[in-house]
This record gives structure tokens, sequence and C-alpha cells, in this order.
């Protein structure tokens, strides 16, 4: 017997009691009694340290995806029996934080469609402005117009601000039409990411190439890096959501379906927080007018915060609120 057949073998009694508890409690735990909620926090809390070590040894087996529906499924009988005022706190602090954590790939995968063509939009339009320029809505258009270097971009405050929004609003809109996507099997969420990256990618691309990168940087830079940080992991829930579809495992493609919508709903609902807080950057901090360096350290400052709590508090033991 090899060693993962020895692991499930081992494991499985735990697995399929925590299972018969979560069916005979449903959302309501105290249908087990003092004693059964008692051993529903143990073999919970049993469960989610194999689902750690099976991640570890024994990733992509379709052991992981079964002890992955196990905990999630689990989880919100487990909350129920915690102290329900103390749920949004530890969705904040905690819960948050490992539902963007605990499938890192659909992340990477996320940001490369959005930074990949980003990068090769933004060379293609620095060395070749004529046809890039075709890509660029004309409210955009202002960035790219050839000024002296280090000028400003010739706009009012008022334009400036209204260009900032609309930026804003843009990636609002790209976060949640990426999440959105995922219905369409992911693909929906690709074609958003790979549009947005050409189309930021052909924005800075053909600002530098004017001479306008700087004061571009100084108006997009302060939420930027917190913006698209919210779009790749509103990217990765699409993708949870399509993958679900595409490969749904063990489970009947419906029932994996309502599994990852139901995480991808908290992703969305989080990352619209630390959208507010980028709205907020924008709406004090970009008018402010504190130059390069200022805007820079603001912004990406925030974004190796965000980044920050994804590996600090997603890696926290899960327990229920209480």
């Amino acid at each position: 017997m090899g060693k993962l057949d020895a692991f499930v073998a081992d494991r499985s009694p735990v697995w399929l009691e925590l299972e018969d508890l979560v069916d005979r409690a449903g959302r309501r735990p105290e249908r087990l009694g003092a004693a059964g909620v008692r051993r529903l926090g143990a073999v919970y809390r049993a469960a989610i340290a194999d689902l750690a070590s099976a991640r570890r040894l024994y990733a992509g087996d379709p052991v992981v995806a079964r002890l992955e529906h196990l905990v999630d499924r689990s989880r919100h009988t487990v909350y129920t029996a915690g102290a329900q005022r103390g749920a949004l706190l530890h969705f904040v602090t905690t819960g948050y934080w490992r539902r963007v954590a605990e499938r890192p790939r659909p992340l990477i995968v996320a940001a490369l469609l959005l930074c990949a063509p980003a990068l090769l939009a933004g060379f293609w339009a620095w060395n070749d402005p004529g046809p890039a320029s075709g890509l660029v809505p004309e409210q955009y258009r202002a960035v790219t117009e050839p000024r002296k270097t280090g000028a400003d971009l010739g706009l009012t405050a008022d334009e400036e601000a209204s260009l900032a929004a609309q930026v804003l609003t843009n990636n609002i809109r790209v976060a949640m039409l990426a999440f959105a996507g995922g219905v369409l099997a992911g693909l929906g969420t690709a074609f958003v990411l790979l549009q947005n990256g050409l189309l930021l990618g052909s924005v800075i691309g053909l600002a530098v190439g004017a001479g306008n990168g700087r004061p571009l940087f100084e108006l997009i830079t302060a939420h930027g890096v917190l913006e698209m940080s919210c779009i790749v992991v509103a990217g990765a829930a699409g993708l949870r959501i399509g993958w679900a579809l595409v490969d749904p495992g063990y489970r009947p493609r419906g029932e994996a379906l309502r599994d990852e919508a139901r995480t991808a709903i908290q992703l969305v609902l989080g990352t619209a927080a630390w959208l507010v807080v980028a709205g907020l950057v924008e709406g004090f901090v970009t008018p402010a007018g504190l130059g390069l360096g200022p805007v820079l350290v603001v912004g990406w400052s925030l974004g190796a915060a965000f980044w920050a709590l994804v590996l600090w508090r997603g890696r926290l033991p899960e327990a229920p609120p209480g």
C-alpha cells in the first residue's frame, strides 16, 4: 500500500464522521447536542489539518479536491455554532484572506492574464505608437499627446480628477466583469483580463513614448496598484467558477458550481471593500499633487500591505469565530 492509500485509509473514518455530523446538523448544529457540537469542532479541525497535509504531500490528487469540498461544506455548519457577533470580524481579519490564499493557481493565472499583455502592449505602444493608438479610447487620448518632457498632461484640475475617476470606474467594472465571466467556463474572465491588460499597457506605453509617463504615474499609481490587485483577485474568483464547470472532479457539476460560487462571492465582497479604499485614495491623495515619489510610496505600500495580509492572515489556522 502506497503512502497516499495509507493516508486515505487512515483518515477516511474522520472524514466520513464529519460528513455525517454535517448532514445531521444541517444549518442547526444544536441538533447534535452539546457533545455532538464539541465532536463536530474536533473532527472539523482534524479535516483542516488533513487538507493542509494533502495539499503539501499530494498536490493534484483527487483527495485534495475531496477534502476541500468537505472543509468548505462543513465550514458553514461549524461557523453557525460559533458566536454570530464575531462572524463579520472573523471574515474581515481572517476569513477573506484565507479565501484569497487557499487557491494560489487561479491567482497566478489571473495575474499573468492581466500583466503579460500589459507588458507586451506597453512595449509595442512605446515603439510603434501609430497602430497602438487605435486601441486607446478617446477619453484616455490626452495622455498620449506629445508634450515637453516633465510637463503635465495639459489638463485642468477638474479634468485630471475626471480622468482619475474614469480609471477607477473602469477598474471596478473590470473587477466585476472578471468575476461574472467565470460562468462562461472562465473564458469570459480570461477575455476581460486580457482586454484590460492590453488597454492598460497601451495607455502607459503611449504616454511614456509621448513624454507623459511621469504625470500619468502621478495620476494613477496611488490607487492603481491596489486596484490591479483587486482585479487579480476578482479574476481568480471568476476562474474558480469556470474551472468548477470544466472539471468538477468527483462532484456533480451543479454542486461544484454552487460550492465555488459561494466562495467566489465571499472573495468579491471582501475585494469590494478594498476597492472602496482605493476610491478614497483616489479622491483624497491623488488631487493633493504630492509628486511622483510620495505617490509611488503610497501606491506600492498599499499593494504590499494587501499581499502581506494574504500571506500572513491567509495562512492562519482556521477556526470558527467566537
